[in-house]
Protein backbone atom coordinates (compact mmCIF):
# COMPACT_ATOMS: atom_id res chain seq x y z
CA UNK A 1 0.00 0.00 0.00
CA UNK A 2 1.20 3.43 -0.77
CA UNK A 3 1.68 6.32 1.80
CA UNK A 4 -0.95 8.51 -0.60
CA UNK A 5 -3.81 7.69 -2.23
CA UNK A 6 -2.78 8.22 -5.81
CA UNK A 7 -4.85 11.47 -7.81
CA UNK A 8 -5.83 8.37 -10.54
CA UNK A 9 -5.42 8.57 -13.15
CA UNK A 10 -1.73 8.49 -12.94
CA UNK A 11 0.61 9.75 -16.06
CA UNK A 12 -2.14 10.85 -18.00
CA UNK A 13 -2.50 14.90 -18.78
CA UNK A 14 -5.48 15.89 -17.02
CA UNK A 15 -6.78 19.73 -18.03
CA UNK A 16 -6.36 21.50 -15.50
CA UNK A 17 -7.36 25.53 -16.93
CA UNK A 18 -6.87 26.56 -20.57
CA UNK A 19 -3.76 25.47 -21.82
CA UNK A 20 -2.64 23.71 -18.76
CA UNK A 21 -2.99 20.16 -18.25
CA UNK A 22 -1.41 18.55 -14.33
CA UNK A 23 0.56 14.58 -14.70
CA UNK A 24 0.03 13.06 -11.24
CA UNK A 25 2.63 10.42 -11.21
CA UNK A 26 3.99 7.33 -8.76
CA UNK A 27 4.73 8.26 -5.47
CA UNK A 28 8.52 8.07 -4.17
CA UNK A 29 10.05 8.38 -1.00
CA UNK A 30 13.30 11.32 -0.37
CA UNK A 31 15.65 10.95 1.62
CA UNK A 32 15.80 12.68 5.15
CA UNK A 33 17.75 12.62 8.17
CA UNK A 34 18.53 9.73 10.22
CA UNK A 35 18.14 7.41 7.44
CA UNK A 36 14.22 8.18 7.16
CA UNK A 37 12.62 7.98 3.69
CA UNK A 38 9.48 10.27 3.66
CA UNK A 39 7.11 9.48 0.51
CA UNK A 40 5.68 12.43 -1.77
CA UNK A 41 3.45 11.99 -4.46
CA UNK A 42 4.12 13.51 -7.40
CA UNK A 43 3.00 15.90 -10.21
CA UNK A 44 4.01 18.28 -13.15
CA UNK A 45 2.36 20.41 -15.49
CA UNK A 46 2.12 21.46 -18.71
CA UNK A 47 1.82 24.41 -20.37
CA UNK A 48 0.81 25.05 -24.07
CA UNK A 49 2.17 28.59 -24.82
CA UNK A 50 1.00 30.21 -28.16
CA UNK A 51 2.68 28.80 -30.17
CA UNK A 52 1.67 25.69 -29.36
CA UNK A 53 4.93 24.96 -27.73
CA UNK A 54 4.89 23.18 -24.30
CA UNK A 55 6.69 23.88 -21.33
CA UNK A 56 6.61 21.18 -18.61
CA UNK A 57 7.24 22.28 -15.07
CA UNK A 58 9.01 19.94 -12.33
CA UNK A 59 8.90 16.63 -14.59
CA UNK A 60 7.74 13.23 -12.85
CA UNK A 61 9.95 10.09 -13.84
CA UNK A 62 8.78 9.05 -17.57
CA UNK A 63 7.01 6.67 -18.94
CA UNK A 64 5.77 5.29 -22.39
CA UNK A 65 2.22 6.55 -22.23
CA UNK A 66 2.54 9.11 -20.71
CA UNK A 67 5.79 10.54 -23.29
CA UNK A 68 3.41 9.31 -25.95
CA UNK A 69 0.65 11.92 -24.75
CA UNK A 70 2.70 14.73 -24.59
CA UNK A 71 4.35 13.71 -27.80
CA UNK A 72 0.51 14.08 -29.23
CA UNK A 73 0.14 17.44 -27.47
CA UNK A 74 3.23 19.29 -29.12
CA UNK A 75 7.04 20.28 -28.84
CA UNK A 76 8.20 20.04 -25.46
CA UNK A 77 10.87 23.72 -25.88
CA UNK A 78 11.13 23.72 -22.10
CA UNK A 79 11.89 21.53 -19.40
CA UNK A 80 11.50 23.51 -15.87
CA UNK A 81 12.85 22.35 -12.58
CA UNK A 82 11.84 25.20 -10.35
CA UNK A 83 13.36 24.09 -7.36
CA UNK A 84 16.55 22.33 -5.54
CA UNK A 85 14.25 19.27 -4.97
CA UNK A 86 12.13 18.88 -7.76
CA UNK A 87 14.91 18.49 -10.42
CA UNK A 88 15.72 14.82 -10.84
CA UNK A 89 14.30 13.28 -14.19
CA UNK A 90 15.39 16.28 -16.09
CA UNK A 91 17.94 14.24 -17.71
CA UNK A 92 15.43 11.77 -18.76
CA UNK A 93 13.17 14.22 -19.93
CA UNK A 94 15.46 15.75 -22.32
CA UNK A 95 17.40 12.60 -23.44
CA UNK A 96 13.54 11.77 -25.19
CA UNK A 97 13.34 15.77 -25.74
CA UNK A 98 16.97 16.84 -26.74
CA UNK A 99 15.79 20.08 -28.55
CA UNK A 100 14.20 21.58 -25.15
CA UNK A 101 15.48 24.39 -23.03
CA UNK A 102 16.11 22.97 -19.46
CA UNK A 103 15.73 25.64 -16.73
CA UNK A 104 16.83 25.55 -13.14
CA UNK A 105 16.05 27.06 -9.56
CA UNK A 106 19.87 28.72 -8.59
CA UNK A 107 21.51 26.02 -6.29
CA UNK A 108 20.30 22.93 -8.79
CA UNK A 109 23.96 22.52 -9.83
CA UNK A 110 25.81 22.29 -6.66
CA UNK A 111 23.02 19.95 -5.19
CA UNK A 112 22.88 17.38 -8.59
CA UNK A 113 27.19 17.43 -8.08
CA UNK A 114 28.30 14.11 -7.94
CA UNK A 115 24.61 12.66 -7.58
CA UNK A 116 22.91 12.83 -11.34
CA UNK A 117 24.59 14.56 -14.56
CA UNK A 118 22.25 17.75 -15.17
CA UNK A 119 21.96 18.62 -19.17
CA UNK A 120 23.43 22.34 -19.63
CA UNK A 121 21.01 25.39 -18.89
CA UNK A 122 19.96 28.92 -17.76
CA UNK A 123 19.53 29.58 -13.98
CA UNK A 124 16.21 30.73 -13.04
CA UNK A 125 16.10 34.50 -12.06
CA UNK A 126 13.08 37.18 -10.66
CA UNK A 127 11.94 37.79 -14.14
CA UNK A 128 10.94 35.96 -16.80
CA UNK A 129 13.03 35.02 -19.51
CA UNK A 130 12.17 36.30 -23.02
CA UNK A 131 11.37 32.51 -24.59
CA UNK A 132 8.05 32.63 -22.02
CA UNK A 133 7.62 36.56 -20.80
CA UNK A 134 4.03 38.08 -21.37
CA UNK A 135 2.83 34.77 -20.98
CA UNK A 136 3.74 32.99 -18.25
CA UNK A 137 4.94 35.40 -15.03
CA UNK A 138 7.53 34.57 -12.83
CA UNK A 139 9.43 35.17 -9.22
CA UNK A 140 12.15 33.24 -7.04
CA UNK A 141 11.41 33.20 -3.69
CA UNK A 142 15.31 33.13 -2.80
CA UNK A 143 16.37 31.25 0.71
CA UNK A 144 19.28 30.04 1.83
CA UNK A 145 18.66 26.48 1.77
CA UNK A 146 15.80 26.11 -1.42
CA UNK A 147 15.23 28.87 -3.71
CA UNK A 148 11.76 28.32 -5.48
CA UNK A 149 10.58 29.63 -8.80
CA UNK A 150 6.62 30.23 -8.57
CA UNK A 151 4.96 30.86 -12.26
CA UNK A 152 1.71 32.49 -13.26
CA UNK A 153 0.21 31.49 -16.52
CA UNK A 154 -1.75 34.56 -17.70
CA UNK A 155 -4.38 33.13 -19.90
CA UNK A 156 -5.27 30.44 -17.40
CA UNK A 157 -4.84 32.98 -14.52
CA UNK A 158 -2.88 30.01 -12.59
CA UNK A 159 0.08 29.94 -10.24
CA UNK A 160 2.24 26.85 -10.55
CA UNK A 161 4.74 26.35 -7.18
CA UNK A 162 5.87 23.23 -5.75
CA UNK A 163 6.73 23.10 -1.86
CA UNK A 164 6.28 26.75 -0.97
CA UNK A 165 2.26 24.93 -0.69
CA UNK A 166 1.58 21.27 0.09
CA UNK A 167 -1.92 20.79 0.66
CA UNK A 168 -2.62 16.84 1.60
CA UNK A 169 -5.60 15.77 2.04
CA UNK A 170 -6.02 13.58 5.16
CA UNK A 171 -8.63 11.20 3.36
CA UNK A 172 -5.63 10.48 1.12
CA UNK A 173 -3.39 9.87 3.53
CA UNK A 174 -3.23 5.56 4.48
CA UNK A 175 -1.11 5.99 7.62
CA UNK A 176 -1.86 7.56 10.95
CA UNK A 177 1.72 8.57 11.43
CA UNK A 178 2.43 10.59 7.98
CA UNK A 179 -1.52 12.23 9.28
CA UNK A 180 0.25 13.32 12.69
CA UNK A 181 3.45 14.39 11.08
CA UNK A 182 1.64 16.22 8.35
CA UNK A 183 0.01 18.02 10.82
CA UNK A 184 3.04 18.95 12.46
CA UNK A 185 4.70 20.29 9.91
CA UNK A 186 1.44 22.44 8.29
CA UNK A 187 0.54 20.82 5.20
CA UNK A 188 -2.54 18.99 6.07
CA UNK A 189 -5.98 20.33 3.90
CA UNK A 190 -7.55 22.64 4.42
CA UNK A 191 -4.96 24.64 6.08
CA UNK A 192 -2.00 23.81 3.48
CA UNK A 193 1.35 26.01 3.81
CA UNK A 194 4.80 25.65 3.34
CA UNK A 195 6.36 22.43 5.90
CA UNK A 196 7.54 24.05 9.06
CA UNK A 197 11.16 23.35 8.55
CA UNK A 198 11.26 24.87 5.21
CA UNK A 199 9.45 28.23 6.61
CA UNK A 200 12.44 27.94 9.46
CA UNK A 201 14.84 28.83 6.61
CA UNK A 202 13.48 32.05 5.16
CA UNK A 203 13.93 33.65 8.54
CA UNK A 204 16.92 35.67 7.91
CA UNK A 205 15.53 37.43 4.64
CA UNK A 206 11.82 37.13 5.99
CA UNK A 207 11.02 40.67 4.36
CA UNK A 208 12.61 39.66 0.99
CA UNK A 209 10.57 36.55 0.80
CA UNK A 210 7.22 38.45 1.95
CA UNK A 211 7.63 40.82 -1.02
CA UNK A 212 8.23 38.07 -3.24
CA UNK A 213 5.17 36.62 -2.02
CA UNK A 214 3.02 39.67 -2.24
CA UNK A 215 3.73 39.83 -5.50
CA UNK A 216 2.28 35.89 -6.52
CA UNK A 217 -0.67 37.12 -4.86
CA UNK A 218 -0.75 40.51 -6.42
CA UNK A 219 -1.51 38.46 -9.79
CA UNK A 220 -4.85 37.32 -8.73
CA UNK A 221 -4.81 34.38 -9.86
CA UNK A 222 -8.05 32.06 -10.31
CA UNK A 223 -6.51 28.45 -9.01
CA UNK A 224 -3.55 27.35 -7.64
CA UNK A 225 -1.60 24.28 -8.08
CA UNK A 226 1.17 22.77 -6.03
CA UNK A 227 3.29 19.62 -6.72
CA UNK A 228 1.57 17.75 -3.45
CA UNK A 229 -1.70 17.37 -2.41
CA UNK A 230 -5.20 19.09 -3.30
CA UNK A 231 -5.40 22.14 -6.11
CA UNK A 232 -7.25 25.44 -5.70
CA UNK A 233 -9.58 26.03 -7.86
CA UNK A 234 -11.85 29.22 -8.09
CA UNK A 235 -10.34 30.70 -4.75
CA UNK A 236 -6.91 30.96 -5.20
CA UNK A 237 -6.21 34.81 -3.96
CA UNK A 238 -7.48 33.39 -0.23
CA UNK A 239 -6.04 30.67 -0.38
CA UNK A 240 -2.57 31.99 -0.96
CA UNK A 241 -2.82 34.83 1.05
CA UNK A 242 -3.52 32.13 4.25
CA UNK A 243 -1.24 30.33 2.79
CA UNK A 244 1.46 32.96 3.31
CA UNK A 245 0.31 33.88 6.67
CA UNK A 246 3.87 33.49 7.81
CA UNK A 247 5.14 35.67 5.65
CA UNK A 248 2.91 37.84 4.54
CA UNK A 249 1.09 40.00 6.99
Amino acid sequence: MTAFEPYAPLNVPKPFGEGVWIVDGPEIAMDFPLGLKVPFPTRMVVVQLEDGRLWLHSPIAPDDGLVAAIRDMGEVAFLVAPNSIHYWYMPEWHVLFPQAACFYAPGIAERAEGRKAMPDGVVLTNDAPAEWAGQIDQVLVPGPVVSEAVFHHRRSKTVVLVDLIENFEPARMNSWFWRVAGRFAGVVDPDGRAPVDYRATFRKNRDEVAARLEQVIAWQPKRAVMAHGRPYVGNAVAELRRSFRWAVG
